[in-house]
């Protein structure tokens, strides 16, 4: 028999709470947290000649240190976002990361043309906010919508893939967008100034602040006992267990499913960050990109521009959406399946496009696309395969694959570019690997409730 105080308890939320709520506080804390992608912004104002003191004067390999440190400690920290949520809760977990992040950013614009100041402040302190932050939604939404998983982890992460496309229009827009960003060029010699770059920090310390921390007041778990009307819990097996089993890491770790998610998303984080990372790169390369194709060096650095910082991000955000909702209608075996073959065909097809700027948007749109698909269909799964109770530390070790993928795939490609060999040799080993990963996910034992047709 129920408790009568448990009933009052579910009937009251029922009444008082609309779990969408949940939903649009997940998407303004990741809005903030797509920051980490939006970094090309900041690249190249951060480069300088070393002839002024006004001026920054990090090489390249500086500036992708800082942005590698942030992924990382992102990875890692969404471990220890997992086991803080246990303890003291999803908003309070959430409200911590929010603080880290804006601290992270305001510190930065206080360091000057120090790199190991910039370091530790965004690759570090904001690093580790985005990660106790990020998983928070994830696991959240999940236990307001057991009904609609897929959906729900891609609407709480697609922020994410929004976010960068906003900060990175508003810090440094492309010049044929015909208006000036946070970080405006100075005339003359002085290039882009410390005081300008460091006033954009400042202003995105505040606005990540503010979002995260007005998001993070509406996170918080459902009431024990919580289901939504009409939605009943998968029935048992004939063995007696549940499809939706309560695991802790330890136990998911002894599962073939945590390996074979594990490794296919090392391979599908390796392919979108390797383009995501290189986008530019590729199109100003005078062996392979569009100057090696007939048009001019400043035609390559804004069809560059587009797609690295229009096409990838929006697409990025939309696939994390259609990819969730795809997965709740035939299951995530299927959806994860399509969504690696599909990418192992862009992978190799996007090495053709440098002689047709309008193919280059659209094959990097898709990609961006796809790659949005592994943070819908990677927690539902986990989800699924190992329980719900404890997706956010769960979550948190298999994310750790994006952390490898992350810095496996940039420095391939960084490789490739050092040794003046072909992007070719980049992208069709990361095709190759696609390919492999939707074979891997043939071996999944898929779980998820299948809806009945009338």
């Amino acid at each position: 028999m129920v408790n009568k105080t448990t009933t009052e308890q579910i009937t009251k939320e029922k009444k008082t709470m609309n779990r969408w709520i949940i939903v649009l506080g997940g998407i303004m804390i990741q809005l903030a947290l797509g920051a980490i992608y939006a970094w090309s912004a900041f690249t190249t104002p951060l480069q300088g000649t070393t002839g002024n003191l006004s001026e920054f004067a990090f090489n390249k390999t500086q500036t992708q240190a800082i942005f590698s440190a942030g992924l990382a400690t992102f990875a890692i920290f969404t471990i220890i976002g997992g086991r803080l949520q246990l303890r003291i809760g999803p908003m309070k977990v959430a409200l911590l990361g929010g603080v880290l992040l804006g601290i992270g950013y305001l510190s930065a614009s206080f360091v000057g043309a120090d790199f190991i100041g910039k370091l530790l402040s965004i690759g570090i302190i904001a690093g580790a906010g985005i990660g106790l932050a990020y998983v928070v939604p994830i696991a959240v939404g999940v236990k307001w919508f057991p009904d609609k998983k897929g959906l729900v982890s891609g609407l709480a992460v697609a922020g994410f893939g929004f976010g960068a496309f906003i900060w990175i229009l508003l810090a440094n827009p492309p010049s044929i967008l015909g208006f000036s960003g946070l970080i405006t060029k100075q005339t003359g010699a002085f290039g882009y100034t410390i005081q300008n770059v460091d006033a954009a920090f400042r202003i995105y310390g505040i606005a990540f602040l503010i979002l995260v921390v007005a998001g993070s007041l509406l996170m918080r778990n459902p009431p024990a006992g919580w289901k939504p009307a009409g939605w009943n819990p998968p029935q048992t097996t004939s063995n007696g267990k549940k499809l939706g089993l309560i695991l802790k890491p330890r136990e998911m770790m002894k599962t073939k499913n945590f390996y074979i998610l594990w490794t296919m998303f090392i391979i599908g984080a390796l392919a979108g960050l390797m383009v995501i990372g290189n986008v530019q790169n590729f199109a100003k390369s005078t062996t392979d990109g569009f100057t090696a194709n007939g048009f001019s060096q400043q035609e390559a650095i804004d069809i560059a521009v587009i797609g690295a910082a229009v096409c990838l991000p929006i697409f990025n955000g939309a696939g994390r959406i259609v990819w969730g909702q795809l997965s709740d209608k035939i299951g995530r075996k299927k959806s994860i399946i399509a969504m690696f073959a599909f990418q192992g065909i862009m992978m190799t097809a996007f090495f053709y496009t440098t002689s047709n700027p309008y193919m280059f948007y659209v094959i990097a749109a898709v990609i961006g696309f796809n790659f949005g698909g592994n943070f819908a269909l990677f927690p539902a799964a986990t989800a699924d395969s190992f329980g719900s109770e404890n997706l956010g530390i769960n979550y948190g070790f298999v994310f750790t694959a994006y952390g490898i993928g992350g810095i496996v795939g940039p420095i391939l490609a960084g490789y490739v570019q050092d040794a003046g060999m072909s992007f070719l040799y980049a992208f069709i080993p990361a095709a190759i690997m696609c390919f492999i990963a939707a074979g891997l996910a043939m071996l999944y034992k898929d779980t998820t409730p299948q809806k009945k047709t009338t």
